[in-house]
């Protein structure tokens, strides 16, 4: 492809405008570690909540959204879709406890609610593993991705002549090159501003990134071989389109079908048993740090529910529309991800090329700058600072996290060279925090959970896993994932119960600091809420229950509700929108009925 004067100029400009916003930042970053990762705790919820969805809109996103539809159609969305479930809670019951905890990450939650060696291992040990370990896959994974799209649109790409480089004995072709490019620009822009400038950086690009994925779903579904929407529902099965997967036995072509195990593993099991970065039971990661950084609870909670409908009704419609004419138009290409990008470089004329691939380069581009920023944080914060180095200054933990951001890239860089297809990546990162859901959500209401409980968890999902995958030959990241995330899921539970129940009870001052910090629900409390009596407690949570039954149901009836007005049945459409925004009220008032938070 090549690409005009006015494709580069549009590209030139997406550039420029995200350092400036970098720069402009900068200021309001150096004052010390709470500004740099928090933002100073006064982002509005607009800021903060678009922040979140831009940082899960990374540039693999589309084209697994295009995999899931070209394969099992429409409803082959709710392999995903089912997380609302476990983001509503957080809304309602976490979001404003993640904003009154007073911490830096959530690794540090550790060391609010446990006590003694077996809480330093642990908070040690999530700064590794979560920080380093699994944050590193995510961004491998995304590198990939953006390597995916180079390649199709570029396929002779050379950087001064060459196709392919040597550093450090790994070979890199010449688009992880670029992306390498991409990665250090996000790099510097990123550790000048700290989390401030990538909430406002994320905001610029989630726009663009929307814009160009409206864009290319009207140039798809207009061309003359698609037909326009009329079109698609004469050359597409009606299955293919349907909105709800099939519960059968027997698998049905073309639509995502679920038989009982696979319904139990998805719609029962997996949105609260595991973890995974952006939607981790109770929040956690980016997403607990953007909800730390609002000015105050009210702007975590509406931050948080923001996030969700965004997340869930608005992005997904260009990405499905875009898929569905991909099926039309490449009915036989083998790599079916890769016809989104297809797309782009058969049917956008001269300008709108640039604006898609600025696209592409803005959901890049946030998810690493966040998952940089966030992952830095853990280091910093729960690894340098309370083991390495307790006394030093803010300026040097400033330097530290500005040096260990472009660490932090160039080894996730490495890992990426390391990687031919990590398509099943994100089964393997389910499956091997399965069960660890539960200990997230109940420490924050029940007092017997201690750091042997969430330890305990984070582990045993790795002894099962040989035995499943090597003793009973389960094909676990494949045919069998939906029965190994349940076993893993109830064998992980039963470990960290029985080893909450062996282990003695955290040092109940702890508990009394952490009841009076955070003071939830009495009702898991009872033995510590007796001896702090003039704390008062939450309440209200049959309402919360409420409120996040109506939020659930509000993002159904948003995503449902446009998904028929698209494909012109108006009257029922409009009826269901209407009922979202009801719902969206009647949250409202319950809220400002039941607490002083809205």
């Amino acid at each position: 492809m090549i690409l005009t004067l006015t494709d580069k100029l549009i590209i030139l400009a997406y550039f420029i405008i995200s350092l400036a916003i970098g720069i402009y930042m900068t200021k309001r970053s150096g004052k010390g570690m709470s500004d740099y990762f928090l933002g100073g705790r006064k982002l509005p919820w607009y800021i903060a909540g678009t922040s979140m969805v831009a940082t899960t809109f990374a540039a693999d996103t589309p084209l697994a959204v295009t995999e899931l539809v070209t394969q099992n159609g429409i409803a082959g969305n709710w392999l995903w879709w089912n997380m609302v479930f476990g983001g509503m809670l957080t809304v309602f019951f976490f979001a404003k406890l993640w904003r009154r905890s007073g911490i830096m990450t959530d690794a540090e939650f550790v060391s609010i609610r446990y006590a003694g060696r077996p809480a330093n291992f642990l908070r040690g040990f999530r700064a590794v593993y979560i920080g380093i370990f699994m944050n590193v896959i995510v961004i491998a994974w995304v590198n990939l991705a953006m390597v995916k799209i180079l390649e199709v649109i570029f396929p002779e790409m050379t950087i001064f002549g060459y196709s392919e480089f040597l550093v450090l004995g790994f070979s890199i072709s010449s688009h992880l090159v670029a992306t390498a490019g991409l990665m250090l620009f996000t790099a510097i822009y990123s550790s000048l501003s700290g989390l401030t400038g990538v909430s406002f950086t994320d905001s610029f690009q989630f726009l663009i990134a929307m814009t160009g994925s409206v864009v290319l779903a009207y140039f798809a579904v207009n061309h003359a071989d698609v037909g326009g929407i009329s079109g698609i529902k004469e050359k597409l099965s009606e299955s293919a389109l349907n909105f709800l997967p099939a519960i059968s036995s027997e698998k049905e072509s073309g639509v995502l079908t679920l038989g009982l195990t696979a319904l139990i593993a998805y719609m029962g099991v997996q949105w609260w048993a595991s973890w995974y970065p952006g939607a981790e039971p109770g929040g956690g990661g980016y997403i607990a740090q953007r909800m730390m950084s609002a000015k105050n609870e009210k702007h975590s909670l509406l931050a948080t529910l923001w996030f969700q409908i965004a997340h869930f009704a608005v992005r997904p419609w260009p990405w499905i529309l875009a898929a569905l004419a991909a099926m039309i138009l490449y009915p036989t290409a083998p790599d079916k991800g890769a016809t989104y990008v297809m797309l782009i470089r058969d049917l956008l004329p001269s300008g709108f090329t640039g604006l898609l691939l600025a696209a592409f380069l803005a959901a890049f581009m946030s998810t690493l700058a966040s998952q940089t920023v966030w992952g830095t944080s853990y280091i910093i914060n729960d690894l340098y600072k309370p083991f390495i180095n307790k006394n030093a200054d803010e300026k040097k933990y400033m330097r530290i996290s500005r040096i260990t951001t472009f660490a932090l890239m160039f080894f996730a860089l490495l890992v990426t060279t390391q990687f031919d297809r990590i398509s099943d990546a994100w089964k393997f990162v389910l499956t091997m925090s399965a069960g660890i859901g539960s200990v997230l959500l109940l420490r924050w209401f029940w007092w017997r959970i201690n750091a042997w409980s969430e330890i305990s968890a984070m582990l045993a999902p790795y002894i099962i896993y040989p035995v499943l995958k090597y003793g009973f030959k389960f094909d676990v990241l494949a045919g069998d994932f939906e029965i190994s995330l349940i076993i893993i899921a109830l064998w992980s539970t039963l470990v960290w119960v029985s080893v909450t129940f062996l282990t003695k009870a955290e040092d109940t001052e702890k508990l009394k600091s952490f009841y009076t910090k955070v003071h939830p629900s009495a009702s898991g409390w009872k033995p510590i809420a007796k001896l702090v009596p003039d704390v008062a407690p939450d309440s209200g949570y049959g309402r919360l229950f409420v409120n996040w039954f109506l939020g659930v149901l509000a993002v159904m009836l948003f995503l449902f509700g446009t998904g028929k007005i698209i494909f012109a049945d108006y009257v029922f459409g409009a009826v269901l929108f209407m009922s979202g925004i009801l719902s969206i009220l009647l949250i409202l008032r319950n809220l400002k009925k039941g607490s002083s938070v809205v």
